[in-house]
């Protein structure tokens, strides 16, 4: 178990980001009933102290308060020293920039057949689609990273997507109407790809 100066640290944390104005603290605020209702907007301008951040982190931590917390801390036995365990890389997610979350997500949920894990913020900055093993991040910004003729020119790819059946998947996206910044190729290094073009200018590769 953690200890309770780790838990301090945490809520200072919180504490801070809310100080600084990040959008990503709202949704945790909205875990205390008496601002469920609120807005990212809102939760920034809320009078947020340090009590209201440990509140926050006790209810994470699966406590409904913080004095409840502090007790189950004290109380908890000391723990033999884990042994480390090996690093091991998990999947990798891109992220898309996107002026849109809302509508980016839908696009990979309509026309590629993707799924919403998840939408976060009022209205959304931040969000993730899936489709099987594959996972796209979508992080809203207010102005395209890369100017259009420069992604055109260089031929940029966001994300590489592999696919066991690529050619049905390329059938499925040319019945949907799906814009495509590259038909079906087989390429000089052995497989075969197509690339799509999102509404924000994004290409991703799906590759056989």
């Amino acid at each position: 178990m953690p200890t309770l100066e780790t838990y301090k640290k945490q809520a200072k944390q919180l504490l801070r980001w809310h100080r600084d104005g990040n959008y990503s603290v709202g949704g945790r605020i909205r875990q205390l009933p008496r601002y469920r209702d609120v807005t990212d907007p809102e939760s920034l301008a809320l009078e947020f102290k340090l009590a209201d951040a440990q509140e926050i982190i006790a209810l994470e931590a699966g406590y409904d308060s913080w004095a409840a917390l502090k007790a189950a801390v004290e109380d908890a036995s000391p723990r033999s020293p884990e042994v480390p365990k090996p690093v091991l890389l998990g999947a990798a997610r891109p992220v898309l920039f996107v002026r849109d979350v809302q509508a980016a997500a839908e696009f990979y949920r309509d026309r590629l057949g993707f799924g919403v894990d998840f939408l976060h913020g009022h209205p959304p900055f931040y969000g993730s689609v899936s489709r099987d093993d594959a996972t796209l991040h979508l992080r809203f910004v207010h102005e395209p990273v890369f100017a259009a003729d420069t992604a055109l020119e260089e031929g940029l790819i966001m994300a590489f997507i592999e696919a066991r059946n690529v050619k049905e998947l390329y059938a499925e996206y040319l019945a949907a109407g799906v814009e495509l910044a590259q038909k079906l190729t087989k390429q000089a290094w052995g497989g075969t790809d197509f690339i799509v073009r999102d509404p924000d200018g994004n290409t991703v590769a799906f590759v056989g």
